[in-house]
Formats: structure tokens, sequence, C-alpha cells
């Protein structure tokens, strides 16, 4: 599986990184099964948050790794300082709190990866880079990133540790899709835009996308007509992704492969280090990502999936 490069770590990143939302104490030897497989096919990175399934996530990740006895092979990104019902907690106090609390769920001293899951940009950068790169000093974190934050934001901070000799964000997890979305899927997140896009190829930025695939928006399942998907109504459906879906089929039926692995590769062969978050949870969904992943895209096919214009005539 191909793989990228993010500065803190000794290891490389393989461009596939598993979805972990759905992992309940409950279901943990689904979820086992799932990770044995997602790291046969030569992934090595999960995604979790201190929010997700209320701590089970990490819990479960965390015994996974205890009986399978291989910390060291395994990139572990999570998330922390997310909202509460009363508010912002993007603040010293929250991160440490969070962190603590995951590493302990996690069964470790360390996460590979640490993203704060939301912006709260009345707090200056200043403060959350100090706080960040305390932890990283004390080995908690080998490197830091934002979840959901602008690339403004993340300039300004990166800028602010420049200045002050400090370890600066080295990945970035927005969402980024070929369908792109109407409005946020959640309160506060962020989807990547062509000027995002372009400010990560300028810096080189890794970017982990989540909704990788549009939460299933290119599976054929979709149509105009078809509307039982509140959510991805609400996001996806719009008369240019309707179009972005119908070049995803032209080209996949050429390459024999399908829409949805198409969508994947777009993620995959952006001129800048990509990662993709996926959700499968089959040997068959498994599989598909596995073979999306292989797919080489131009950087003409990129554009014309996403525009329509005319360089495939």
């Amino acid at each position: 599986m191909r793989t990228i490069t993010i500065q803190g770590l000794d290891k490389p990143v393989s461009c596939l990184i598993k979805g972990s939302d759905y992992f309940r104490e409950d279901v943990y030897e689904k979820a086992a099964r799932n990770l044995d497989a997602y790291f046969a096919i030569g992934g090595n990175t999960i995604d979790t948050a201190y929010i997700y399934c209320g701590g089970e996530s990490e819990k479960t990740i965390g015994r996974w790794m205890a009986e399978r006895g291989n910390r060291d092979q395994v990139i572990i990104l999570t998330k922390g300082a997310h909202h509460n019902k009363d508010g912002p907690r993007v603040n010293p106090e929250a991160i440490e709190a969070d962190l603590q609390e995951s590493l302990q769920r996690l069964g470790t001293d360390y996460v590979d990866l640490y993203a704060l899951h939301r912006d709260d940009p009345s707090v200056p950068v200043g403060i959350i880079m100090d706080a960040l790169n305390e932890h990283i000093q004390a080995g908690r974190i080998r490197a830091i990133g934002g979840s959901n934050w602008t690339t403004a934001r993340l300039q300004e901070a990166n800028e602010y540790a420049a200045q002050h000799g400090l370890v600066p964000f080295t990945f970035s997890s927005p969402n980024l899709s070929l369908a792109k979305a109407n409005e946020p899927f959640w309160s506060g997140c962020v989807s990547a835009d062509s000027s995002d896009c372009a400010w990560h190829e300028q810096h080189q930025l890794p970017l982990l996308s989540w909704s990788s695939q549009a939460r299933g928006f290119f599976t054929g399942r979709f149509t105009p007509e078809v509307r039982d998907n509140a959510d991805l109504v609400r996001v996806f459906y719009s008369d240019a992704n309707w179009d972005r879906l119908r070049r995803a089929e032209q080209l996949a039926a050429e390459r024999g492969v399908t829409a949805i692995q198409i969508a994947l590769a777009y993620v995959l062969n952006q001129p800048f280090p990509a990662c993709a978050l996926i959700g499968a949870q089959t040997p068959e969904e498994l599989e598909s990502c596995r073979q999306g992943a292989e797919i080489v895209l131009t950087r003409e096919e990129l554009e014309w999936l996403e525009h329509g214009t005319p360089v495939r005539a």
C-alpha cells in the first residue's frame, strides 16, 4: 500500500486510514476482525477520537493492540478538545484532560498523531501551540495537526511555531472528496475547496481526509430521486455533484473499476501528500478500497472529474 511521510513520525503512514467511529465494546470481535483484515492488506493507521462512541472506540483499539502485542506497529490518530454542551473547549486544560484520558483508554503512553477535533478562532494560536508543544516535549504526542481547521488558521499557527522555535502542525484533517459539500456535515466542520487544496500543494502539508468517499454518494445507490438519507441530500445533492458522479462512472467504465474507487483515487492522487479515512466494515468494502488506492490519476483527469474541463477530448 502506498504511504506518505508525516514530520514527527519514524514510520510512514498508509494512504488508507481505518476509521473506528463504530467501534463499541459490544462489537469487539467484529472490530478486531476488521482491524486484522485492514493490517493484512498493508494498512497501519487507525483514526479515532476522544468522543467516538463515548470513549469505547479508543478502549476497543487499546484492547486489540494489547491482545495482538503490536503497539509499535500501529500509528494512532486520535483527536481531542471537541466542544461539548457548554461550548468550545479548545484550551490547554481541555487538551490536557482529553489527551490523558485517551492515553489511558488506548493503553499507551503516547499517540502518534494528535489533532484538535475542532477550532475556536477566538483563542490565540499561541496558547494552543504552546500547550501542544508541552505534550510533545513530554513524549505524549509525536505529531500534531488540526481536524476541521481552516488553512488560514493552520498557517497562523505554523507561523507562530516558526517564530518561537516550536514544533508546527504537520498534518491537517478536513473533509476532501470529489463530491463537494453544500454545507458542513456537522457544525464546525471544514471541507477543503480549491483554494485550500492550492494551499496544501504550496506547503506540501499532508491532508488526511474524512468522508473521503462522500459517505457513499458514489456507490450507485443514490440518484436525485432517492432522498431517504436527509444528511446526504442536505450536504451532497447538487447538480454539480451529479455531474461529477456521471464523470466518475464514465472514467470507471473505461478503467474497469467502480465509481466509488475513482472517487477514492481522486483524494489519493492530489498534488500533495494525502490519505483517506475509510469506513469499510466488510471484506468486500475493504478490498474495494485496496483496489481504489492503487489507481493512478493524472492531474488532467483530476481536473476533468472535478470541473468537467475538456482535457479528455
